[in-house]
């Protein structure tokens, strides 16, 4: 009677290790399938490495690459498996009136003179859709309830979310997103660029002086000292 009470004892306390083991191992992956995003604290545009300042009308145009996993940890979907590149892109305006950004264009020139336009929501949508076979997949626990485009729910709010979408830039104040590049077939797009932002126009109007960053500004600022 006693050993099978023992018996039963020691099988229920192996039983519940495994239990403990598998929620350990589960939780970070609840959390990671459960978060919410929200976008990185915005600063100013002149304090990121990288920027343009165009004195005369006293508007910044700043981007910062998410191109480290540390970076990219804010984000639910894996852009970088799907050759994604997500570029924060932060406009502020000092002056006294507003700036307009409905037709502003951005492009990334790669040192080989690649050129890389951002990627419509819909392009994002495609290519989480339907990855390539290669790189590291991480199973989700949990069902995720799919979405137009073959995009679970939650990526595709996240995307939403993310994407750089003012129209304007309003006196003492700042705007910011991300903008998506497609970096395929780029075996290193980031040494040597440089990103151009056109289209920003005045109160009146008028074009401002087209704005060019050298990734390189971001890419020193990111050595160890």
């Amino acid at each position: 009677m006693l050993c099978r009470l023992g018996a039963s004892y020691n099988a229920l306390a192996v039983n519940l290790r495994k239990l403990l083991i598998g929620i350990v191992v589960l939780l970070p992956l609840a959390y990671l399938a459960g978060k919410d995003f929200s976008l990185p604290r915005t600063k100013p545009a002149f304090s990121y490495p990288a920027h343009d300042h165009h004195g005369d009308e006293n508007v910044t145009v700043a981007i910062d690459p998410y191109e480290t996993a540390a970076k990219a940890s804010i984000f639910n979907a894996h852009y970088s498996e799907n050759e994604l590149l997500p570029v924060f892109v932060v406009i502020t305006n000092d002056s006294d009136q507003p700036v307009q950004l409905s037709e502003i264009k951005a492009e990334l020139v790669t040192s080989d003179r690649t050129k890389r336009s951002p990627l419509s929501e819909e392009d994002i949508f495609r290519r989480l859709s339907h990855p390539k076979a290669s790189g590291t997949r991480y199973p989700v626990p949990f069902p995720t309830k799919k979405a137009k485009g073959g995009v679970d729910s939650k990526t595709r709010d996240e995307v939403e979310s993310a994407l750089f979408r003012a129209r304007a830039v309003e006196p003492k104040s700042t705007q910011a997103g991300f903008m998506f590049f497609d970096i395929s077939d780029l075996s290193s797009p980031l040494p040597g660029a440089n990103f151009y932002l056109t289209g920003v126009r005045n109160s009146s109007g008028h074009d401002l002086m087209y704005f060019e960053i050298s990734l390189d500004k971001y890419l020193d600022s990111a050595k160890p000292q």
